[in-house]
């Protein structure tokens, strides 16, 4: 996540203070990925240090403003231009703990993807559900509305996301009984009915949550 590219964004809107940048980050992207304020005063003085942002006075309660520089501008159009590298995929905790599950003493790998895959359909139900609330808040503000709609976009990108989630699973669940079966010289075993990935109830996420 570009925390300095979100910042550079919201103060090409104008100046803005940090916990001011903090609260519109995290309505943007409906507290998805929440910030403190020491991570935003951070991010802010290592843009001014590379002359990105300046500060630019104080407002009438004595809050440290920040403005957005030439050289910010330059920097937030080149991230808005060019496509985010995958060629350095970020670490994903599910994929390196089932690397690790392979083998590990006393660990059923196969209960640890049932598990997971339990929890993906539950966080999928969930945005599913903020994702119907999110559309009736755009319906009812108009377009004009940016938060609702980046939320919105936020949501969907969640929902594939789990969707992609769960269908590797029950892949990494049907490979390992082929394996198991082919190691053992017999007829592949039958795979168990991967959980549906929608129902009706599920408790309320723990995060993306709008604030």
């Amino acid at each position: 996540m570009s925390i300095r590219h979100g910042l550079l964004a919201l103060l090409e809107h104008g100046p803005r203070y940090g916990s001011q940048l903090r609260t519109e980050f995290e309505s943007r992207t409906g507290s998805t990925w929440p910030l403190n304020v020491g991570q935003v005063y951070t991010t802010l003085n290592r843009l001014e240090r590379d002359g990105m942002v300046a500060q630019d006075g104080e407002d009438e309660a004595g809050h440290a403003l920040y403005a957005i520089t030439e050289a910010g501008r330059a920097e937030l159009r080149s991230w808005f231009e060019n496509p985010v590298d995958r060629t350095s995929p970020a670490r994903d905790e599910l994929a390196i703990k089932l690397a690790m599950a392979v083998g590990a003493p006393g660990v059923d790998i196969r209960d640890v993807i049932q598990s997971q895959r339990r929890h993906t359909v539950r966080a999928m139900q969930d945005y599913t559900r903020l994702k119907a609330q999110a559309i009736t808040a755009v319906e009812k503000n108009g377009a004009r509305e940016r938060d609702d709609i980046a939320w919105l976009l936020v949501l969907e990108q969640l929902i594939f996301q789990t969707e992609a989630e769960a269908r590797w699973l029950d892949h990494c669940e049907a490979r390992l009984i082929r394996l198991s079966a082919a190691a053992a010289g017999g007829a592949p075993e039958t795979a168990p009915p991967p959980a549906p990935h929608r129902t009706t109830t599920a408790p309320p996420a723990s995060k993306a949550r709008r604030r």
